[in-house]
């Protein structure tokens, strides 16, 4: 996915959106604008406009693809906010970066796509790929020793992994132990706004 100038993208949103967006440095400036501009006053198609941007950015997607889970998850039963993010946070990228097997979520993109992790023994290359309760993420035996993973196991110490990753140290493996979710105090944006946006 093109994204383009990450910062000008992430200062539009009022948000840190990439992860060479989310330093000190980044958050200093933001706030020295915010004293020296005065923000425009937008509509609510404008706000939720600005929600919706900041989900996709999040997660690294197109708007086809975000309007495509939106829509699976507004046909699902029960609260469609739920559904979304576990449906985002059910992607193969997503949760090879939140297993620790990258440290950047475009990093993370690479490594799936290019077959260097396995789903249950088998290499799987599709980045949007659903996870399931019971799927078990590994490193491909090949890839093991490639320059990407030679600080992982310093890495899996200090890891703050989710309830729903259970990790096996030994065999720098990780099994789906329960629906993958994340707190909403923890996203980014809003998930009533973008679906109120996505109703209009």
């Amino acid at each position: 996915m093109i994204i383009g100038p990450k910062y000008k993208i992430a200062r539009r949103l009022g948000a840190s959106v990439f992860e060479k967006t989310q330093t000190q440095k980044f958050a200093v400036r933001q706030e020295q604008r915010g004293r020296t501009t005065r923000p425009k006053a937008k509509s609510d198609y404008g706000l939720g406009m600005i929600e919706k941007q900041k989900a996709r950015y999040s997660y690294g997607i197109t708007s086809k693809q975000f309007s495509n889970y939106i829509k699976k998850a507004t046909d699902m039963r029960g609260n469609s906010g739920d559904h979304l993010i576990s449906l985002l946070e059910s992607r193969f990228d997503n949760v090879a970066l939140r297993a620790g097997f990258a440290t950047t979520r475009q990093a993370a993109r690479q490594i799936t796509s290019h077959g260097h992790l396995t789903i249950n023994g088998k290499i799987v290359t599709i980045p949007s790929y659903q996870v399931k309760i019971g799927d078990i993420i590994g490193i491909r035996e090949g890839s093991k020793k490639k320059l990407i993973f030679s600080t992982l196991d310093e890495r899996m110490k200090t890891l703050k992994i989710p309830a729903w990753l259970k990790m096996d140290f030994e065999k720098k493996e990780f099994t789906i132990e329960g629906i993958p979710t994340s707190a909403r105090t923890e996203l980014m944006f809003n998930v009533g706004s973008v679906l109120e946006f996505y109703s209009r």
